[in-house]
């Protein structure tokens, strides 16, 4: 089998082609793989870090407002899918999926054309703008959040998924997560993340409220900065309190996630979807600070599904302060049976085999007659 795969832009667009392309090489050896994205976004770093081979187009988003930028990026979309319809041509694909982004648009829409089976996958509860206007095109939409499927009236067809970052974490090895971080195997782990970038808000947050972290016994509290902020914050931190208690854990980024939240009893982060699927997965309960700055504020939308569920308490980032933060994870890290039902409630959303879902619908498009 032959997959293109292409997304782009953040992680949550990258990483869950990642964990398909992982899934189909587990199934058979003999499958091979192109990435198109863009070379100018995340992909362009970390696909080759995956040992996927890469090629890019030239293409940029549109922008919500009027502008003469929008004639370009019109023009960019043509000329990447005349670029896309080349490399299809000379990689020969079974089927071609994206995964969100802008930079799919014109390669899934080239592939459409050229009568090669497409598949676009939906991350988020509200969907991009891309995939609003690919599901006219594509063969199948997938959709990570039960109930999404509404969402796309004009599509061929569409079923729910989950997210295939999903299947990535469950095989994550929960000692190695409490090795790797130095804390003994009977703590209990709140996880603080603004994501793979961190955010400054959160951190702000995660300074003010550092000198009431020791009226928590036998907690440890995993700060991750984001390594643009990580050397203020700790020395932030350092200047608040004189120094690090062992309860404390100050770092710039974690390589080896899915180990740590494997380990971890409470996670404080964003509300992006690949993540969320990852803690479903895992059954993790959480406190949601949905990001402001996103399209169609679709992460607030995806912290209420879990919140609504049980699974998560939410902060929107307006309410976001030391007192508040600290306030709800003492609330769930004080109340055993609260924590307990969260975390039945998070691991009810989760869709752990939803890679092997999405595999099965791309053999169903390659085979159908």
């Amino acid at each position: 089998m032959r997959v293109v795969l292409t997304g782009g832009g953040t992680g949550g667009h990258i990483y869950p082609a990642v964990a398909i392309a992982r899934h189909c090489e587990a199934e058979s050896t003999s499958n091979a793989f192109l990435y198109i994205g863009s070379e100018k976004g995340l992909e362009s770093r970390l696909v080759p870090q995956e040992n996927l081979p890469f090629e890019s187009i030239d293409i940029t988003g549109f922008r919500r407002k009027l502008s003469l930028d929008n004639v370009k990026t019109i023009m960019r979309f043509f000329k990447g899918v005349t670029r896309s319809k080349k490399l299809l041509s000379q990689f020969k694909p079974d089927i071609v999926i994206g995964t969100g982004g802008y930079v799919c648009g014109p390669v899934v829409y080239a592939a459409a054309k050229l009568g090669i089976p497409t598949m676009i996958h939906e991350q988020n509860a509200i969907p991009g703008l891309t995939n609003q206007f690919l599901s006219r095109y594509a063969d199948s939409v997938a959709v990570s959040f039960e109930g999404s499927e509404r969402s796309f009236p004009k599509a061929k067809r569409v079923l729910y998924t989950g997210n295939p970052r999903a299947t990535t974490v469950q095989s994550a090895n929960r000692e190695r997560g409490f090795a790797s971080l130095g804390i003994p195997m009977d703590s209990k782990i709140v996880l603080i993340t603004g994501g793979s970038r961190g955010a400054k808000a959160i951190n702000q947050a995660m300074i003010g409220m550092a000198e009431k972290l020791g009226s928590l016994e036998d907690v440890h509290f995993v700060y991750v900065t984001g390594e643009l902020y990580f050397e203020d914050t700790r020395e932030a931190v350092r200047s608040k309190l004189g120094t690090m208690p062992n309860h404390l854990h100050i770092v710039p980024y974690v390589n080896n996630m899915p180990e740590v939240l494997a380990a971890t009893s409470l996670i404080v982060n964003r509300a992006g979807a690949s993540f969320l699927a990852e803690i479903t997965s895992l059954g993790i309960p959480s406190v949601l600070i949905p990001s402001p700055n996103v399209t169609n504020n679709h992460q607030e939308a995806n912290a209420r599904q879990l919140e609504e569920a049980g699974a998560s308490r939410m902060i929107l980032e307006k309410d976001l302060n030391a007192d508040t933060l600290f306030q709800r994870i003492t609330e769930i890290m004080k109340n055993p049976e609260l924590q307990l039902a969260m975390s039945k409630a998070s691991k009810q959303l989760g869709k752990p085999d939803s890679a092997a879902v999405i595999v099965e619908e791309i053999h169903r498009l390659i085979t159908r007659p």
